[in-house]
């Protein structure tokens, strides 16, 4: 039977429905362990961001180009079916899906196998970020670490835009409370000194984002998360060019199984790495 060839192809945005029904489980396959509650959070951000390919009606591939304001976007779920790949499936839903960015800054988190293709398309690497996999033994949450509450939103909110490329209000109010989210917070005299987030996902719970003033506050909200799932293996994104993150993470018995290169197509504004210990997602950045 011949394979069908790409201008059979129909590439439209795709309802969380849909985008639901089908991603996840690919992602799965993938080993990317993506989150039960993901996508509405995604969605949340831009409903317009979402991509599926069909060949009569049939899903055989998938993409992500979420937007954030006038001048960044990031990519994610670039998916193709098995059976189907290698046939320029991916490429026309990548094009077309590509140019809902328009003119915005576009980032990316590439797996290994990728990442030369995505430099043949204009992405260039700024850091690999590592995947790390490990049990926490149970333990008492630090008692200066608490709960996420509705009055911390707003200062949540920008403490967060000054640790990523973007504003991201929307989604991350969806973030903070999605279904089996467990958000926490560490303040000080007043302000926030660092938030994250565990939460449950196919393989394991991940902690995303893990973000922090310092390398103390970052343990804390580390142990507070880890706490909510001991005994069970977690998993956290840490980007490599901060060596605090990566420390913590080993500090933790925790080994490294799986990564990835963060990619950008032209300059990001500048925000504070030194407080990112963990990304949020590698498919929303």
């Amino acid at each position: 039977m011949a394979s069908p060839a790409p201008e059979d192809l129909v590439v439209t945005r795709a309802g969380l429905d849909d985008w639901s029904a089908v991603v996840r489980g690919w992602a799965a396959d993938e080993g990317w362990n993506p989150g039960l509650a993901d996508a509405a959070a995604f969605h949340e951000q831009d409903p317009d961001g979402f991509f599926l390919g069909r060949i009569d009606g049939e899903v055989v591939s998938a993409i992500s180009v979420v937007t954030y304001g006038t001048e960044y976007a990031f990519l994610g779920h670039y998916l193709v079916r098995p059976d189907l790949r290698g046939r320029g499936h991916g490429l026309t839903t990548w094009k077309t899906a590509l140019a809902h960015a328009g003119n915005r800054t576009t980032g990316l988190d590439g797996v290994v196998a990728q990442q030369d293709n995505y430099r043949r398309s204009g992405f260039e690497s700024a850091h690999r970020t590592i995947r790390f996999t490990g049990t926490v033994p149970a333990a008492q949450a630090p008692a200066d670490i608490r709960a996420v509450r509705p009055e911390d939103v707003e200062d949540i909110t920008a403490y967060d835009a000054a640790c990523t490329p973007a504003d991201r209000p929307r989604f991350l109010a969806h973030w903070l409370t999605g279904p089996g989210h467990h958000a926490v917070v560490r303040r000080a005299g007043g302000r926030v000194t660092g938030y994250g987030v565990l939460r449950p996902a196919h393989d394991c719970p991940r902690i995303g984002p893990l973000f922090a003033d310092t390398a103390e506050d970052a343990q804390a909200l580390f142990a507070a998360l880890a706490a909510e799932a001991a005994g069970r293996p977690i998993a956290i994104d840490v980007p490599e060019n901060n060596p605090a993150g990566v420390a913590l993470a080993e500090a933790a018995g925790f080994t490294p199984s799986f990564e990835t290169a963060r990619m950008y197509t032209g300059p990001v504004r500048p925000y504070a790495q030194e407080r990112v210990f963990g990304v949020t997602t590698l498919e929303l950045g």
